[in-house]
């Protein structure tokens, strides 16, 4: 994902409207829930040094006919005004899921609608990222070719990537390392963990080693991650499915996870204590 946004930093400049390029639209992010959607936004407004904003579609709507299409203009229109810029839109199926519903008196369809209408003709340079975890509640019109450059899949992290998690999350808290055979064993020990399980069981052997007013040891990760029950064990066929899904539809955020679905009895140890 990084090489392809590198390829499409700058391309909203004079230089890239004169070889014939059109602003990008922006991303669909979806994947594994706690695996870093969100950050991308973050990370992509640094790397192309543009102000970033977020829209929470859910504080859109009003209890007064009209109120919640004027308000998605407003924001539209001022997203336009500061552009260039990336606007953010976090968990977006949770705004649009009443789209189509029975019942529905039409409001979640308009403003639907206006959002629709204004990704597929915007000529701003407003880079929208959208996340989403629940890809059935996402309307399908959403995802036609048009609307996004592409589609992302954010899998849970591979080995290598669960190293940097950890080595950055040790960096932040530390004032000393843990040597890296210290961290080749965490990293071993967290396959099939998420970017933020695997912050949180770091804080909890923080927690523990301080509770003792000592220095934190290998040992006090382990312990997080012994007690810990990870999303790939509790929600397998939903992530399982989730992946097919991607397979046909989205491209990888990064390199293959090297990580492999549980025997369906597998339980970290001490899971029947919690």
């Amino acid at each position: 994902m990084k090489a392809w946004l590198n390829k499409r930093n700058d391309s909203w400049s004079e230089e890239a409207v004169r070889y014939g390029l059109s602003a990008p639209k922006g991303v669909l992010l979806t994947g594994v829930p706690g695996c870093g959607k969100s950050l991308v936004a973050k990370a992509v407004s640094s790397l192309w040094t543009l102000p970033l904003l977020r829209l929470d579609v859910g504080k859109l709507f009003g209890m007064w006919i009209g109120t919640s299409e004027s308000k998605m203009r407003s924001a539209i229109q001022m997203a336009e005004a500061i552009a260039p810029c990336v606007l953010w839109i976090d968990e977006i199926e949770k705004g649009f899921r009443g789209v189509g519903a029975i019942g529905d008196s039409g409001t979640a369809n308009r403003v639907f609608g206006t959002f629709l209408t204004w990704m597929q003709e915007k000529t701003k340079m407003v880079f929208v990222i959208a996340t989403a975890n629940d890809i059935s509640g996402l309307p399908p019109e959403l995802m036609r070719k048009g609307r996004f450059d592409e589609i992302i899949f954010v899998d849970l992290p591979n080995a290598e990537e669960r190293r940097q998690i950890v080595r950055l999350h040790l960096q932040k808290r530390l004032k000393k390392l843990l040597d890296e055979a210290e961290i080749d064993t965490i990293v071993r020990k967290t396959d099939g963990f998420s970017g933020a399980e695997l912050e949180q069981v770091i804080l909890s052997g923080l927690f523990e080693a301080f509770a003792e007013r000592r220095d934190v040891v290998m040992q006090d990760i382990l312990q997080a991650v012994q007690a810990t029950v990870p999303l790939s064990v509790t929600q397998t066929e939903k992530i399982d499915a989730l992946r097919k899904w991607a397979q046909e539809r989205a491209i990888p955020a990064t390199s293959n996870s090297t990580y492999t679905r549980p025997d369906p009895g597998f339980r970290p140890p001490g899971w029947f204590n919690r």
